[in-house]
């Protein structure tokens, strides 16, 4: 594992390249988006916001979650992986923000987490990005780029990941970095083709000077 200082050296490298990184989910409100992080749970971004460009048009509030047969909500979201789970949560979600909150989503992870299908990841994310307070969800992306970059290891588990970072980091920075991260893993430091021919991290990256001595070999 690397340093704390040359990770992050390394990720400020990530903030130069990606500065304008944020939340790619489309939403309104808190609700919209903690709707939206429990539907893209192994599902892409993109997927989600075809899915609640007219979701969220039909569905305005808890109450109109709960209006329908769970069935008809089904499939409204069939489209996307595990909906009938995804449903299942969403209409316990709504349930408990009428019973518990009187609507409205609420403001500490402890309380977020209370909620069905909402996990550490999904409050971290609504903590961020909905109330901006300082929290670095771990998605599959940050997670991957992380161990590739010596920055935790490979054993490490995901909250294991989200404390190193978070300790490498300034809490300030807390928010942006985790979109940076993301955009990092999703459009540069890919799964099953990561560009490290032309990574500027390249040097430094262990798992990148494998991959790319092998592509080398290759040719």
């Amino acid at each position: 594992m690397i340093s704390n200082k040359k990770a992050l050296e390394m990720i400020d490298v990530i903030s130069n390249m990606f500065p304008n990184a944020e939340c790619e989910l489309v939403h309104d409100n808190p609700f919209e988006l903690t709707i939206a992080v429990l539907l893209s749970a192994q599902t892409t971004d993109i997927s989600v916001n075809k899915l609640t460009n007219t979701l969220f048009q039909k569905y305005k509030t808890p109450e109109d979650y709960l209006n329908v047969e769970l069935s008809e909500l089904e499939n409204d979201i069939k489209t996307i992986g595990l909906y009938r789970n995804k449903a299942k949560n969403i209409q316990k979600l709504c349930q408990s923000l009428l019973i518990k909150y009187n609507g409205k989503i609420p403001e500490t992870h402890q309380e977020l987490e209370s909620l069905a299908g909402v996990g550490r990841k999904t409050a971290n994310v609504v903590m961020s990005v909905a109330f901006g307070e300082p929290s670095l969800a771990v998605d599959t992306h940050v997670e991957r780029v992380s161990k590739r970059l010596g920055i935790c290891r490979w054993k490490d588990n995901v909250r294991q990941v989200e404390d190193k970072i978070c300790k490498v980091v300034p809490r300030e920075r807390w928010n942006k970095t985790h979109h940076q991260l993301i955009f990092f893993g999703r459009y540069h430091c890919l799964a099953r083709s990561p560009k490290c021919d032309i990574c500027p991290l390249l040097e430094d990256c262990r798992e990148g000077q494998k991959r790319y001595k092998a592509s080398l070999k290759e040719a």
